[in-house]
């Protein structure tokens, strides 16, 4: 059974930082690409992050560059999104995604795209 597990959601002030986690578990990791969407109350899925297990290839997209990083750990089969300078606007949902592919722009054909996906923990950063 396939299963993506999020943690390390929580409150922080704005400028602050956290680091989200995604255990993976039930298919052969280094054959996905395991990607960070997020969604704020109201508001659609936005893609956040991507990286290719394999390679370490990466994308992050345009309103996240330069804060967040993704990185995986192959022999642990979890993926990281450290995320600094927190802003409010980055208050959502965040959930983690897994699709097998080699390519970490994939992210950017959308939600419906990623055939699994997990749970979701909470991000809320006050101003």
């Amino acid at each position: 059974e396939v299963q993506l597990v999020e943690s390390g959601g929580g409150l922080v002030h704005a400028g602050g930082s956290l680091t989200l986690s995604c255990a993976a578990s039930g298919f052969s990791f280094d054959d996905y690409a395991i990607g960070w969407f997020r969604q704020a109350p109201g508001k659609a899925h936005e893609e956040v992050s991507c990286i290719v297990i394999r390679n370490g290839a990466t994308y992050s997209a345009d309103s996240v560059k330069g804060r967040f990083t993704i990185s995986s750990d192959v022999k642990k089969n979890m993926v990281y999104l450290q995320m600094n300078n927190l802003k409010p606007e980055d208050t959502a949902v965040y959930y983690c995604v897994a699709e097998e592919t080699q390519r970490a722009t994939d992210i950017r054909l959308g939600w419906d795209y990623f055939e699994h996906t997990g749970q979701g923990t909470q991000v809320t950063v006050s101003s």
